[in-house]
């Protein structure tokens, strides 16, 4: 029991509660600050707008014929649009089961019921080079700078490409709009 003559002060008695909300109140007001000074840096690592305006692009692909293929520029490559013939599409499937370098279906190689279609971005896997249509072993494209032969599913035969003439994301709009990307 304290003694009479000795009382205590309202000051010397700690309160652990204020003193919590002083240390929160005083940790929320420097980061506030912070996120201020670090926001310039975040969001100049966000793609800039003229990339953003790129990154899809819309064809109108209505006028192209069977048995023939257009060539558009996406993200500064080039992507082949071919619209094949049922001899192509017979050929690629009757390929499913050969001896394939990067084993793919004609089924895989483009979209559910769209088997005419077919969209491939236009850059050869060796090296870079652009492979043109009709002149390989195989009835595809062949990259005549180092000898890669594709068929006519995009999928690599013979040559030095590792790969398979790369897919991209798209989606058929109606029935002669596609957006690339």
């Amino acid at each position: 029991m304290p003694s009479p003559d000795k009382t205590e002060s309202p000051t010397s008695i700690a309160d652990p509660d204020r003193r919590d909300f002083i240390h929160v109140a005083a940790g929320a007001m420097a980061v506030g600050p912070v996120g201020m000074a670090l926001w310039p840096l975040i969001n100049s690592m966000n793609p800039a707008a003229d990339t953003l305006a790129l990154s899809s692009v819309e064809v109108d692909y209505g006028k192209v014929q069977l048995g023939q293929q257009i060539v558009v520029k996406w993200r500064g490559k080039p992507v082949f649009i071919r619209h094949r013939t049922p001899k192509e599409i017979a050929e690629a499937v009757a390929d499913d089961d050969a001896p394939l370098r990067d084993p793919a279906t004609d089924a895989s190689r483009h979209k559910p019921g769209k088997a005419e279609w077919l969209i491939l971005i236009g850059v050869c896997t060796h090296l870079g080079c652009i492979p043109t249509f009709g002149t390989g072993d195989y009835g595809g494209w062949f990259c005549p700078c180092h000898g890669s032969h594709y068929d006519t599913a995009g999928r690599i035969r013979k040559g030095p490409a590792p790969k398979n003439l790369y897919l991209l994301d798209y989606a058929f709009l109606n029935e002669t709009r596609v957006r690339l990307g």
